[in-house]
């Protein structure tokens, strides 16, 4: 019987842009890539310094990296510059930035609010806007983003963030439609927990994917385009937590 083949890559990952590089997710996803023969990163995130030992470990596995320090809460503001760090085409764009906030304080506090809203979705605009922009849609290339599965029903625990991450999955998804038959593919990938800081103690350790096994499976399939659940199961949990009663959703 002949050895299977793996059905080649049609236009591999060469070369990454990373917004919120220092999250572990986009860290596992990063060493994932330049082991499998990427070359160039860009790097933007909030703490430089946990930004420049990525860099420094992905240097030293040979690929060329540079980095920009971003603070969510300016860019969502009208004027704000991303265009310097988007002149150049790269293979990947990978959207991972993002905070759950104090949503206690956010209940009372209406900058809290507006600052988990900036984190999850108004800091994202621009950065969006600029790399969809008619050209680069017309030519070859991927946009992932990290949403989650908080966007699919409001809890009263986390509100603020859920209607964050169900605006940036509402203009992901049209960003996706606009970009049907074009070899320009948008990923939506809707996070359920995974094994991260933002995580510890706020959801049980079973339930919680390790990023490293995240970044595995979606290289292998880099060219898929649509609205997946990270992982997989997270799809028929949150089908039955929107069919659920009010009445029993207001416990979870």
């Amino acid at each position: 019987m002949p050895t299977p083949t793996r059905r080649p890559i049609r236009n591999p990952i060469h070369s990454a842009f990373v917004l919120g590089s220092t999250s572990a997710v986009a860290a596992s996803i990063c060493r994932e890539l330049v082991q499998r023969g990427c070359r160039r990163f860009h790097l933007v995130a909030r703490r430089e310094q946990e930004n420049q030992r990525l860099a420094d470990e992905l240097k030293s596995q040979g690929a060329e990296v540079s980095l920009e320090t971003v603070d969510l809460l300016a860019t969502a503001h009208p004027g704000s510059a991303t265009a310097v760090s988007l002149s150049e085409s790269f293979d990947l764009y990978l959207i991972t930035a993002g905070s759950l906030g104090d949503a206690e304080r956010a209940r009372s506090d209406a900058e809290e609010a507006l600052a988990i809203t900036a984190a999850n979705y108004s800091g994202l605009l621009p950065w969006l806007t600029a790399i969809a922009s008619p050209e680069r849609i017309e030519r070859p290339g991927r946009l992932w983003v990290f949403t989650s599965v908080a966007a699919d029903r409001g809890r009263p625990s986390n509100y603020h963030y859920g209607a964050a991450k169900a605006a940036l999955t509402t203009f992901c998804e049209g960003l996706m439609l606009r970009c049907h038959g074009k070899p320009f593919a948008v990923r939506i990938l809707k996070a359920g927990f995974m094994a991260t800081p933002m995580t510890v103690g706020k959801a049980p350790p079973a339930l919680c994917a390790s990023t490293e096994s995240v970044a595995k499976d979606l290289l292998r399939r880099p060219d898929r385009r649509g609205i997946e659940y990270i992982p997989w199961w997270w799809k028929g949990f949150m089908r039955l937590v929107c069919w659920l009663p009010a009445s029993i959703a207001n416990k979870l």
